[in-house]
């Protein structure tokens, strides 16, 4: 530990200024992007979960690295168009290894680590599945996990199967490098809840410039001079890989990295990097800016250089981030900095902004309304069960949203159905995958994105995902409304200790909430399943059967989110009764 700190206090980060003229991704692959970005100054510097600089990678010694690392991949035996699984931890060599790949032709899939996995065999399971689908012909496993690199690649036919330091460590042969287009594919995301069937958003060079070109000039407004990127966003999900990873490296910001599966042990330190370092732009899901609240904030942040604080990644929780502003603005915190966006994996990353400066937005409507008429009808009478929502922002240019009927009518404002989207960052489709491409993606280039919302204004709101939707009695019921009014009602619960689901018996359609209880004794665990009882009947009218499980036994996608079919899945196997016997 000592030679760590004592390396950390001799590299300097690379500076805030790259010192050559600003570009917005205007550019057709991200070589030639780096290539511009390696003329200057800027760059990836990675810090380790104390907040401690670790590497400082200039654009320009990426470059280099880059290259060097591309012949070395194609050395290995490896050919132009085939994939190669690259778990992502947050560190230079993922950034050596994935823009190698760039420049070899070869398509790299960032592959998650194991922080949201049910235990070793499970996640193993999950990335062979993973690299199966990718068909991948290389596997790239960090030291973190190395002893693991065994079971990964058993009887997997690879040209190389190892470590980044085994394939860094490889002398460089003299090999000429594939010329690259905007056609080529650039690299396979794996949505954060593929694990049963995974499925690889093929992403090609042109796509995804396109999206980080939109993200930076209409969305951010990266400015001429100032802005820095401050991210704990894991770079196997789209948020940390296209907003944090390469949309900066596209525009010639300095970024500074922390490793994901630290944040949640110390997320201050997020916000230290960001004082520190006077970052400016940062973005995080909510459960991100409510693990930040339940602190008190250090006297020594200063965070009134903070101009954007992206939320995304998930249904917004407006409430969250009311109690993060409130708890920063003695250290300089401005809630207009907040932004909504909207995207998905699918359309590369964004598909929505908010304008900027304007804090978030709301729109709160009669919930029953909702339910019963599918339509988002304003109201703030406090004698209604109400719903606020946040309002998404309209598409980025060159980008349509769409709400459709289930006719396929498109819908006026404040009516709930479909949510369309078209434009020039949409995925190819899902890799090796035609049926499941067509199934969403139409020949005239719209996307069914899954979600559910409506309009207003010309700004989007999502109101959940189609597949979670519960109806009862001709009521929609959104699951995320039971979870937050428990998560917010009952101080003992945080978000993301409730999953709400229905189940089919022969009585019907029965609702279901699994709640992770941290009470240890029978009196306080029975107290706590009447509570959250009686709070669904008062605020929402409806019988639901509340199931205690203990703490950290909810299934997450890789990105964090709550997943509520896995945990549906879990309880149908039998898989939560053992548990059951010790929280019942």
């Amino acid at each position: 530990m000592n030679d760590t700190c004592n390396m950390a206090e001799t590299i300097t980060p690379t500076p805030t200024a790259s010192g050559q003229r600003r570009r917005h991704g205007d550019f057709e692959t991200f070589t030639t992007a780096l290539d511009y970005a390696a003329e200057g100054d800027a760059g990836f510097n990675i810090y380790n979960g104390r907040g401690q600089l670790l590497e400082a990678l200039p654009y320009s010694q990426l470059r280099l690295q880059a290259l060097e690392t591309a012949r070395k991949l194609l050395g290995s035996g490896l050919r132009p168009g085939e994939r190669v699984a690259l778990v992502a931890e947050s560190d230079g060599d993922f950034a050596r290894i994935f823009f190698g790949c760039q420049y070899a032709g070869l398509v790299p899939a960032p592959l998650p680590l194991p922080i949201a996995f049910g235990g070793r065999e499970a996640y193993i399971g999950t990335l062979r599945g993973m690299i199966a689908a990718a068909g991948a012909r290389a596997v790239i496993v960090p030291d973190v996990i190395g002893s693991w690199t065994g079971e990964i690649v058993a009887d997997l036919d690879l040209a190389f199967g190892g470590s980044p330091k085994e394939l860094l460590s490889r002398p460089v042969p003299g090999i000429d490098l594939p010329t690259i287009r905007g056609g080529d594919l650039s690299y396979l995301q794996f949505s954060s809840g593929s694990t049963r069937f995974p499925m690889g958003v093929a992403v090609t060079q042109k796509a995804g410039m396109a999206n980080a070109r939109a993200i930076a000039r209409d969305g951010l407004h990266v400015l001429e001079t100032g802005d820095r990127c401050v991210s704990w966003l894991p770079l196997y999900h789209d948020m940390g890989l296209v907003g944090f990873f390469l949309t900066p490296l596209t525009c010639q910001l300095s970024v500074d990295l922390l490793p994901t599966r630290e944040f949640a042990r110390r997320p201050h330190v997020w916000l230290d990097i960001i004082s520190r370092n006077r970052g400016t732009i940062a973005y995080s899901p909510s459960f991100g800016y409510e693990l930040c609240a339940r602190r008190p904030a250090p006297a020594t942040l200063d965070l009134s250089c903070w101009r954007i604080a992206g939320i995304g990644g998930d249904m917004i929780r407006y409430h969250i981030l009311e109690a993060f502003s409130e708890r920063f603005a003695a250290v300089g915190f401005d809630a207009r900095a907040f932004v909504a966006s909207y995207g998905m994996a699918e359309a590369t990353l964004a598909i929505s902004f908010e304008p900027l400066n304007n804090g978030i937005q709301t729109d709160t409507i009669d919930l029953r309304h909702l339910e019963t008429e599918g339509y988002a009808r304003p109201s703030n009478d406090p004698s209604h069960a109400l719903r606020t929502f946040v309002l998404c922002g309209e598409a980025l240019p060159e980008h349509e949203i769409e709400v459709r009927s289930s006719n396929g009518s498109i819908l006026e404002d404040r009516h709930v159905g479909s949510v369309f989207v078209r434009g020039p960052s949409l995925m190819q489709g899902y890799f090796g995958r035609p049926e499941e491409t067509r199934d969403i993606l139409d020949e005239d280039g719209w996307l069914n994105t899954g979600d559910l919302g409506y309009t207003l204004d010309g700004r989007i709101v999502i109101t959940g995902r189609a597949k979670d939707l519960i109806i009862i009695n001709g009521r929609n019921i959104w699951p995320q409304d039971l979870e937050w009014s428990a998560e917010t009602e009952i101080e003992t619960l945080r978000s993301r200790d409730v999953a709400v689901f229905s189940v089919d018996s022969e009585e019907g359609e029965n609702i279901v909430a699994l709640v992770q209880c941290r009470a240890t004794n029978d009196v306080d665990r029975a107290a706590l399943r009447e509570e959250i009882t009686s709070l669904f009947r008062r605020l929402h009218g409806v019988e639901v059967n509340v199931i205690l499980v203990p703490p950290h036994t909810l299934p997450q996608t890789s990105s964090g989110k709550l997943t509520r079919a896995r945990a549906r899945a879990m309880l149908l196997a039998g898989q939560f009764e053992q548990l059951l016997s010790a929280a019942a």
